[in-house]
């Protein structure tokens, strides 16, 4: 346990859009692709090709990882279907931390390295 005396009412200010995410988040690449609502965002991948899903989530998850600086706290990774005429059949979530969506972790590391002159 840490010292009380040392704990820092600073306030770190997210850049949020209008449903809780980073605006520089990387977004899916699809329109049939999106982030969904919170506290664990599903991030959503549809297609009538489950590989070209599989390999879009991949891409997006690597690609976040880059961006966030460590893994996205993944914990649930649900496959549906959807037979109704028109739309893609599969439909991929990942459900993800909604505070790495956010970029809270980018952010502290970005703020600890002002703090400390980095």
């Amino acid at each position: 346990m840490g010292d009380s005396s040392t704990v820092s009412e600073e306030t770190i200010q997210l850049d949020l859009n209008e449903s809780g995410v980073a605006v520089d988040l990387p977004l899916p690449p699809n329109i049939r692709d999106g982030v969904q609502g919170v506290p664990y965002r599903p991030v959503e991948f549809r297609d009538d090709d489950l590989p070209s899903a599989l390999e879009r989530a991949a891409a997006w998850l690597r690609q976040t990882q880059d961006w966030l600086g460590e893994p996205v706290d993944v914990i649930a990774v649900h496959l549906d279907y959807d037979d109704t005429h028109g739309n893609p059949y599969y439909d991929l979530k990942l459900l993800c931390n909604d505070e790495d969506l956010a970029g809270v972790p980018k952010v502290m590391r970005e703020h600890e390295g002002s703090s400390t002159g980095q």
